[in-house]
C-alpha cells in the first residue's frame, strides 16, 4: 500500500482507544458470568486490528475495475425436475405459513395470556423475527413464498384475476410508508407491553392483516410490498447476502414499467432479486440460482432515499436493542429520568422512545457525512447521492453479523419453547404430539461459546462489509488507487462499529 495507507492505520488505531476500558465482562445473553482469558481491551484492539489489516490486503491483492458484473452461478432452473421441486416446496410453505398466521391471531385471542405458554408471542418474536431473518441471509428469500398475506392474495388474484391496484402510488411518498412502520414495530418490540400480551398480539396481527391486504388493494401488492411493507424491504436486503438469487436474464422489458425499484439500476445487466419482475417475465427469460454468499451486495446498484435510509435505520435499531441492554444506557436514563419524568406517561418508556428516534438518526448522520468523505476522495468520480445510494449495501454483513451474535443465545435457548407449544399452543393443558412436558436445555449454549461466536461472527461481518465497498467502489473509479484512497472513510467507521459492536455484546444483561 502507498505512504498515506500507512499514515491511516495509527488513525484507526486512535478510534479504538475510545474503547480501552474494562478488563472482564459478562457474556451478553446469560444469567452466569464468564470472565475473559484477557483483558476486553484485548478483543477490542484485535478485532479492530484484524479489520484495518483485512483492508489492506483486500486493496493489495483485489485490483480488478470490477467493470465485469458476472459472478460464479448455477442456474438450477433450467433442470425442470429443481424447477418442480422448487415450486412444490414454494406450494407447502405457503400452505404451512397460512396455517401459522391462523394460530398465532387465534392463540393470542383464545389462549392462555402466559406469553411463554401461548404460541403467538414465541413464534412472532423467537422463531419468526429472528430466525426467519437468519435463514434469508443463509439459504435466500423464503419470505416471498411464506409470506401468509402474499400467499393468501395470491389465491386471491387466481380466483379473481390479476389485481393493478385503485389507484398510483404517489411518488413523493417513496418506501417512506415502509421506514416509518418498522420504526413503529422496533417501537413496539422494545417498549409497548402489547408485545408479550398473547391477546394485544393477536390485535396487533389483525390490524397488520388488514393494512397489508387493504394496501395491496389499494394500491395493488408489488408496489404495497416494495413501499409500505417494511418485512418485505428487510428481508429483500438480508437475501442479497445469501447464496440463492432470482435473475431475470438478458431482457429488461419489465423492469421500465416496475414498481419495485429497478429504474434505478437499467445500466446494469440482467434483473436480480425482483419479485414483480420474475413474476412478470416469460419462463424462459428466468433463473433461479445458486451464487456466492455476499457477491450480491456488490453489483453496485442504487436505491431511492428511503430505502437506503431504511437500511441504516435497521441496523441501527438492533444496535440500540443491544445497548439498551447495558448499565450504560441504564445511567442515561438515571441522568434523562429527573427531566422525563414530570412529563405524562411512563417516564422509562418516554426515554426507550428517544432511543429508538434518536438511534436511527445518528446512524444515518455518520453515515452520510462518511458518504459525503467518500465521494471527495474519490477527486468527484463518485458523486454524494451515488455514494450513499450505493455503499448502503456494504452495512448489510455488518447487520446480520451483529444480528446473529446477539440473538444466537435468545434463539437456541428460548426458542426451544415451541417445542411444548407445539402439542398445547393454546396453553390449556393439551398434549397433542406428545411433547408438553420438554423441559429448556439451558446449556444448549454456554457464555464461553456465545462470546466466542460473537468475536468471530462480528469480525467476519466486518471484513465482508470491507470487500463489499471495495468493490463497488473499484466499479464506479477509473484506477485502483482511487478506489483504494476513497475508501479510507468506510474502514475508519467498520473499525470503529466492530469495537462498538464487541463492547456492547460484551456487557452485562440488566433488564
Amino acid at each position: 500500500m502507498n505512504a498515506r495507507t500507512k499514515k491511516f492505520i495509527p488513525a484507526i488505531l486512535l478510534v479504538v482507544c475510545v474503547f480501552l476500558f474494562g478488563s472482564t465482562a459478562n457474556a451478553h445473553g446469560f444469567g452466569e458470568r464468564y470472565d475473559l482469558p484477557i483483558p476486553l481491551t484485548y478483543f477490542l484492539i484485535g478485532a479492530a486490528l484484524t479489520v484495518a489489516f483485512s483492508f489492506v490486503a483486500i486493496g493489495w491483492f483485489i485490483r480488478s475495475s470490477g467493470s465485469d458484473l458476472k459472478y460464479p452461478r448455477i442456474n438450477v432452473y433450467r433442470y425442470s425436475a429443481m424447477a418442480f421441486f422448487c415450486k412444490a416446496i414454494s406450494r407447502c410453505l405457503g400452505l404451512i405459513s397460512v396455517f401459522i398466521l391462523f394460530i398465532s391471531i387465534h392463540s393470542g385471542l383464545t389462549g392462555t395470556s402466559n406469553a411463554i405458554e401461548n404460541f403467538a408471542p414465541v413464534f412472532v418474536w423467537i422463531i419468526w423475527w429472528v430466525g426467519v431473518g437468519y435463514v434469508v441471509c443463509i439459504v435466500g428469500n423464503i419470505w416471498l413464498v411464506m409470506n401468509p398475506w402474499l400467499v393468501i392474495f395470491n389465491y386471491w388474484e387466481r380466483i379473481f384475476g390479476k389485481h393493478m391496484g385503485l389507484v398510483g402510488w404517489p411518488a413523493k411518498f417513496d418506501a417512506w410508508p415502509s421506514l416509518v412502520l418498522f420504526l413503529l414495530f422496533a417501537w413496539i418490540e422494545n417498549v409497548h407491553p402489547a408485545s408479550s400480551q398473547p391477546y394485544s398480539l393477536g390485535i396487533l396481527i389483525l390490524i397488520y392483516s388488514l393494512l397489508t391486504w387493504g394496501g395491496m388493494i389499494l394500491f395493488g401488492k408489488h408496489v404495497w410490498l416494495t413501499h409500505g411493507d417494511p418485512f418485505h424491504v428487510l428481508f429483500n436486503l438480508f437475501a442479497r447476502f445469501s447464496a440463492t438469487e432470482l435473475r431475470i436474464n438478458g431482457t429488461k422489458n419489465w423492469c421500465t414499467r416496475c414498481a419495485s425499484g429497478c429504474k434505478e439500476n437499467l445500466n446494469l445487466p440482467d434483473c436480480v432479486d425482483c419479485y414483480e419482475c420474475w413474476e412478470n417475465t416469460d419462463s424462459e427469460n428466468k433463473e433461479f440460482c445458486l451464487r456466492p454468499w455476499s457477491v450480491g451486495l456488490s453489483r453496485g446498484e442504487r436505491v431511492t432515499p428511503a430505502i437506503m435510509l431504511f437500511h441504516v435505520t435497521a441496523l441501527a435499531t438492533v444496535s440500540f436493542d443491544g445497548f439498551s441492554e447495558t448499565p450504560a444506557w441504564i445511567q442515561i436514563q438515571t441522568v434523562l429520568w429527573p427531566a422525563i419524568d414530570p412529563l405524562p406517561g411512563s417516564a422509562a418508556a418516554t426515554i426507550e422512545t428517544i432511543g429508538i428516534i434518536l438511534g436511527p438518526l445518528i446512524f444515518a448522520a455518520i453515515y452520510l457525512y462518511v458518504c459525503g468523505l467518500i465521494s471527495r476522495m474519490s477527486h468527484g468520480q463518485m458523486t454524494s447521492v451515488d455514494t450513499r445510494k450505493s455503499f448502503v449495501f456494504s452495512l448489510v454483513p455488518i447487520a446480520l453479523a451483529y444480528n446473529l451474535a446477539h440473538y444466537l443465545s435468545f434463539l437456541l435457548i428460548t426458542g426451544q419453547e415451541l417445542i411444548p407449544l407445539l402439542s398445547d399452543p393454546y396453553g390449556f393443558g393439551w398434549n397433542l404430539f406428545g411433547t408438553s412436558d420438554f423441559k429448556v436445555n439451558i446449556a444448549i449454549i454456554d457464555a464461553r461459546v456465545a462470546w466466542i461466536f460473537s468475536v468471530i461472527a462480528l469480525v467476519i461481518g466486518h471484513i465482508i462489509s470491507v470487500l463489499t465497498a471495495h468493490v463497488i467502489a473499484l466499479r464506479k473509479t477509473t484506477s485502483h488507487s482511487i478506489a483504494v484512497r476513497s475508501q479510507y472513510p468506510m474502514l475508519l467507521l467498520m473499525v470503529f462499529y466492530t469495537a462498538v459492536s464487541l463492547w456492547i455484546v460484551a456487557q452485562p444483561i440488566v433488564e
